[in-house]
């Protein structure tokens, strides 16, 4: 069998050399099986790619596609994907926090049938707000996700070659791939592990960036913020209307009504553009994405490779840079 390790690496040079090791023997641990790394470069602005380059003159089996800057982790592993051409696909971070040592199982899980092999978290040592982010994360994600995702899985695992096929014709460009991972179906397997501590240096993801990555994955698989938005305007209109037909009555009644005094009038203006303006936010998210998609433009762009050939996959092969 042909297994490909696809790994996105952006300013992994203190990880390298033992992510490399670690991949070696995790790989020669599969019996029968002729390996290949593919490292995907996200526009890494320290020794990575000298790195992975003295990596491939020393194994021919550690490759590289570079891109020609910083695209986001989801781009630079879809451009991992595209140029794997393996009967197997393990998809793994860089960091170490996910240990190659559990590969092994990931193909044995593949060998027993499973065409889409989840790596589920069965516990992890982050710390802090990234810890209380990813919780919430999961927790709000599971409950407005139109279509079920299982919490606390990442991007490793594990495709067959139907499954990178199918995923590589997906033609999204802000996207979710834990998510598009899961929805293109197939005979579906977990394997757990526990996630470790990041092996140095420190999370090359900023609070902002997750949160924008958190952000295309809600809105890439979920309608109902669009749809609580449409119930909260059906409610606070008719709650409206029935409190201007309570004053109504009681005037043509007769009775006595204090006039409506300026700070209520202030709160419920305020209430009302307060609900206005998130459902213009909402809007604008879902928005600003379709313009994304229709604007076309490649997923990411190659601007070197070492040791694998240009992806045969012509919906996800941007033109190489000159």
């Amino acid at each position: 069998m042909k297994l490909s390790v696809v790994v996105p690496i952006y300013n992994e040079e203190d990880n390298l050399p033992e992510l490399s090791r670690r991949l070696a023997d995790a790989c020669g641990r599969v019996e029968g099986a002729q390996w290949q790394v593919i490292y995907v470069d996200d526009g890494s602005t320290d020794k990575s790619v000298e790195i992975i380059v003295a990596q491939r003159r020393a194994d021919a089996r550690f490759t590289l596609v570079q891109l020609s800057r910083n695209f986001g982790p989801y781009p630079a592993l879809s451009a991992g994907l595209a140029h794997a051409d393996a009967d197997a696909v393990v998809t793994i971070d860089g960091d170490l926090q996910d240990p190659p040592e559990v590969i092994p199982d990931l193909v044995a899980c593949w060998r027993g049938g499973g065409q889409v092999v989840l790596a589920a978290r069965r516990s992890r040592r982050d710390r802090g707000i990234r810890r209380l982010g990813t919780w919430a994360f999961h927790r709000i994600f599971g409950v407005l996700n139109d279509f079920h995702v299982p919490a606390n899985t990442g991007i490793f695992g594990l495709l067959d070659r139907q499954a990178v096929e199918e995923f590589n014709r997906l033609p999204e460009r802000n996207r979710y791939v834990p998510g598009l991972r899961y929805w293109i179906g197939f005979d579906r397997r977990v394997v757990y592990y526990d996630r470790l501590d990041r092996a140095h240096g420190s999370p090359k993801q900023s609070l902002r960036r997750l949160v924008h990555l958190a952000l295309d994955s809600i809105f890439s698989f979920s309608y109902k913020p669009l749809k609580l938005m449409t119930v909260a305007g059906v409610l606070i209109s008719s709650l409206g209307f029935l409190i201007g037909v309570w004053y109504m009555l009681k005037r043509l009644l007769g009775y006595e009504t204090a006039p409506l005094g300026f700070t209520t009038l202030v709160t419920l203006v305020a209430f009302l553009g307060r609900i206005q303006l998130v459902g213009i936010g909402v809007l604008g998210q879902y928005l600003g994405r379709i313009y994304d998609e229709v604007k076309q433009r490649p997923l990411y762009i190659v601007r070197r490779r070492e040791g694998v050939a240009p992806s045969p996959d012509v919906g996800q092969e941007p033109h190489v840079a000159p």
